[in-house]
């Protein structure tokens, strides 16, 4: 089985930040993103034969990064999409080297949490669910008494179920599914502008394939300055790492690198700090602060704070991209 990670995605609902950073590189509780992800799938202890990610805008960063990380530990590969024309076109160009082995297909910018162990190792068809109040802005599945899928759409204006589809597919038969995507392209069949993949489920569906559902207990968004902040907050309920301080007040959770440089300030709940970043004479809480950021004589909640940025002044909220510097009177 190959596991699939598309990440071409330009993030501009968190910008400035992905001006100079891919979104699946924005660290979140200590780790990117895509850390989070590629972790979870280490854990299952299932040999995958090779995981595939999809990159396009600054896709070398991304490439550099997992090869840092992950090489050597599993196989690594990596298709470039030159043209985002939706996520069944993202899928469709591993084709050539998924060949006839089943896929995992997990987008890369959300935080899951789920038992995958005993999906990966099914022979069955299985979708990620999660029961959402909004269906409108999702993916959708309906189900039969049987449990079974009998019926995909994507963003329905009238939801006949409120089971949103959250990104993880296993699909057995990855021939028929690129056939049938291969079907949208070649009909220039599109939902909402681009080649859906819920699209090509449903010809699937039609064809008498059987999918099930599964449900995961935890959804976690990190496509918008607060909903990267609330995913924090989640992730950082579970770390109870409290390095040591001087003249320093810690209160969890929160996660602070253990070569961040914090003097005379308070760190207050959910918190991430990141490698060599200087905190000083500061208050902070609700916030993720990147690597290598400065604050001095700050009272900073509910922020975004980007790599190398240095910022002195007084109580703000703010959201400020890479190399930036501030200086609040």
């Amino acid at each position: 089985m190959k596991v699939i990670i598309p990440v071409a995605g330009i993030g501009t609902r968190l910008r400035p930040h992905t001006h100079t950073l891919p979104k699946v590189l924005m660290k979140v509780a200590g780790k990117t993103i895509i850390e989070h992800i590629v972790d979870e799938l280490i854990k299952l202890n299932y040999r995958f034969s090779e995981i595939i990610f999809i990159v396009g805008y600054l896709g070398e960063q991304i490439q550099d990064y997992i090869k840092a990380r992950y090489k050597g530990r599993v196989k690594l590969r990596f298709v470039y999409q030159e043209i985002r024309k939706g996520l069944a076109h993202a899928v469709y160009l591993t084709r050539d080297v998924v060949k006839n082995e089943p896929v995992f297909i997990i987008l890369g910018d959300t935080i899951f949490k789920a038992n995958l162990g005993p999906v990966v190792h099914s022979a069955s068809n299985y979708i990620g669910v999660k029961e959402v109040d909004n269906p409108k802005r999702f993916g959708i599945v309906q189900t039969g008494r049987n449990g079974l899928i009998t019926k995909f759409v994507e963003k329905p204006e009238r939801p006949m179920s409120n089971l949103a589809i959250v990104g993880i597919y296993l699909i057995q038969d990855s021939k028929k599914l690129f056939h049938k995507i291969e079907h949208l392209i070649r009909h220039n069949i599109r939902t909402k502008g681009e080649y859906q993949l819920t699209d090509a489920l449903q010809l699937m569906l039609k064809e008498k394939e059987k999918f099930r559902i599964f449900k995961i207990r935890k959804w976690l968004d990190c496509g918008k300055p607060e909903t990267l902040l609330s995913t924090n907050n989640e992730l950082l309920k579970e770390n109870k790492f409290e390095p040591p301080f001087r003249n320093v007040l810690v209160i969890s959770p929160n996660y602070i690198s253990k070569s961040a440089k914090l003097r005379n300030c308070i760190i207050r709940p959910y918190v991430s700090i990141g490698n060599n970043v200087v905190v000083e004479n500061s208050v902070i809480k609700n916030s993720l602060v990147n690597d290598g950021a400065i604050i001095r004589n700050l009272f900073l909640n509910d922020s975004l704070i980007g790599r190398e940025a240095s910022i002195q002044g007084v109580y703000r909220t703010l959201n400020i991209g890479d190399s930036s510097e501030v200086k609040l009177g």
